[in-house]
């Protein structure tokens, strides 16, 4: 069964790189989670400053110390420039092998397909290293832009859970998607035709 303790592999994709959050990263992190655009329907603290960065890059280290979570920052290859994050949020691997995908980019690099490749690279960890049989994922339902890119890429729209999250402005649904290791397999095998 699978344990992090703390360990976030760097994997190698066509135009990015996931690989562990550093400290020195803060500054960058600190853009795209201050970037309202990227920010707006995400259930994230304020960011005042690169500091507020900084605590989070810790926070979201002791969780994978922790075997709670696993985060990867979104690197550009040809530039060097962090771009986002994506990973687990949690998952249950004994009796349920399930885990919640959450993901966020900066506003400049989206419609660009960083981001579907970086699902596409943490679903792959997720159902073979992981061995996941269900990624999950949770859309504030006011984020289309979400709700349409999460179909595009696979995942089938389950459902909604009404009054999910509180927010500052109120309750808010979730919009429940959802794929599972077949599906990620048959779409696999269709890419290798």
């Amino acid at each position: 069964m699978y344990v992090c303790k703390g360990i976030i592999p760097e994997m190698n994709g066509r135009r990015i790189r996931l690989r562990r959050l550093e400290t020195d990263d803060a500054e960058a992190m600190f853009r795209c989670w201050s970037d309202p655009n990227t920010t707006a329907f995400l259930d994230l603290p304020a960011m005042y400053s690169a500091e507020d960065a900084k605590a989070l890059i810790h926070w979201l280290h002791l969780l994978a110390e922790q075997d709670e979570a696993i985060r990867w920052g979104i690197e550009a290859i040809d530039t060097g420039q962090l771009i986002g994050s994506c990973g687990f949020n949690i998952w249950q691997l004994d009796g349920a092998f399930k885990g919640e995908f959450g993901c966020e980019l900066t506003s400049a690099f989206w419609g660009q397909g960083f981001m579907s490749e970086a699902a596409e690279m943490a679903a792959a960890f997720g159902y073979t290293s992981m061995g996941l049989n269900r990624i999950e994922a949770f859309v504030d339902s006011r984020n289309e832009r979400a709700c349409r890119w999460f179909t595009r890429i696979g995942y089938t729209r389950e459902g909604v859970l009404r009054d999910y999250r509180h927010t500052p402005s109120g309750y808010v649904d979730a919009v429940v998607f959802s794929r599972l290791r077949k599906d990620w397999a048959r779409s696999i095998e269709r890419q290798e035709l």
